[in-house]
């Protein structure tokens, strides 16, 4: 038996070609198609990179889920349902759950298109594009921006790229950029919560006990004064309405909870923030928007007063022990998310 692989446009050229006949017959094809997860992705350009002699310049988080959104992104086709772009696509294939998509969504998108993975950037491309930015002169970290920067550069010189394949590819590094944005403006906004595990707690016990006495017809009692009170549907609409839980779909959502927490009690689990993903988010997203004017006014301030300084220094110490931030990358992050926090 002889086992051998080939690109598909190779191997078309050696089916086409009338002296290869006999051997058509005998040869069983497996198409391979390139890697369509995100997090798979990114081990394969951690790996290649760790194999060079460029392992020793520091990669800032997310620069290469970055590139990773761009490159996939280049191997998958629109979708013919409504309300599914190839983002939403890209994260159901990563295995995360998308609000409005069922298992049997799932499934149905991935037989759509049975030749996604068999076009698109290979590994190949990337890792190269990211070698560019690692060997700049005098370079001790590259971030996110840096690799766009040398994606979008790259597709300049590749020869068998079409101008109208760029247009499209080059549509792909602004998505990719876009959803750096989100991930930028997050990782500084948790930065800036202090004691960060501490708030989303209590902000969940806090919306937890409003729940279940709306969800019982009972009233709560203020930790204060003693005084029973109605549920505070302000504070739990607050907090839902950061996930988009309309009016109409908020008691169906708080039953949902109550039910989850129930199970976690019967198998005798305790009930976290982050034990119902969606509520996770909500509560994530509460935190950063009450916070979102303390953290314009400090990462955007060119001459930052004796208590601003003060937040920026806890704040860089924190990306850096607790993030994986270099002080290079770290200071960038700041920059740059207090520039996207004032357009």
């Amino acid at each position: 038996m002889i086992v051998a692989h080939t690109n598909e446009a190779e191997y078309r050229a050696f089916i086409a070609n009338k002296k290869n006949e006999a051997l058509q017959s005998r040869m069983i094809v497996m198409p391979i198609p390139y890697n369509l997860r995100v997090d798979s992705e990114v081990k394969i350009y951690e790996k290649l990179v760790k194999q060079s002699d460029l392992s020793g310049v520091h990669i800032a988080p997310h620069a290469l889920k970055t590139a990773s959104i761009f490159s996939i992104m280049t191997r998958m086709r629109d979708s013919k349902k409504q309300g599914i772009d190839l983002l939403k696509k890209l994260y159901v294939y990563n295995g995360q759950s998308v609000p409005g998509l069922k298992d049997t969504d799932v499934k149905e998108l991935k037989q759509e298109w049975p030749d996604e993975g068999m076009f698109g950037l290979d590994p190949r491309y990337v890792i190269n594009r990211i070698s560019t930015a690692l060997i700049r002169h005098d370079t001790t970290c590259i971030n996110a921006l840096d690799v766009l920067r040398a994606l979008k550069d790259g597709l300049n010189q590749h020869a068998s790229i079409s101008k109208e394949d760029r247009e499209r590819l080059l549509n792909f590094v602004s998505i990719a950029r876009k959803e750096y944005d989100e991930i930028a403006k997050t990782e500084v906004q948790k930065a800036f919560v202090y004691s960060f595990e501490e708030s989303a707690k209590t902000l969940l016990e806090n919306y937890l006990d409003n729940v279940e006495a709306y969800c019982s017809w009972q009233k709560i009692k203020d930790p204060l004064t003693g005084e029973e009170m109605d549920p505070d549907e302000k504070l739990m609409r607050s907090i839902e309405e950061q996930i988009g839980i309309s009016e109409n779909a908020k008691k169906a959502f708080r039953d949902e909870i109550l039910i989850r927490i129930s199970s976690y009690a019967r198998r005798g689990k305790k009930f976290e923030y982050h034990s119902h993903e969606r509520l996770r988010e909500a509560i994530e997203r509460k935190l950063f928007a009450d916070l979102k004017d303390v953290v314009k006014i400090t990462t955007s301030s060119k001459t930052p007063d004796e208590t601003q300084l003060k937040k920026i220094n806890e704040v860089t110490a924190r990306l850096i022990d607790h993030h994986g931030y270099c002080p290079v990358c770290a200071n960038e992050l700041l920059r740059y998310t207090g520039s996207l926090l004032n357009r």
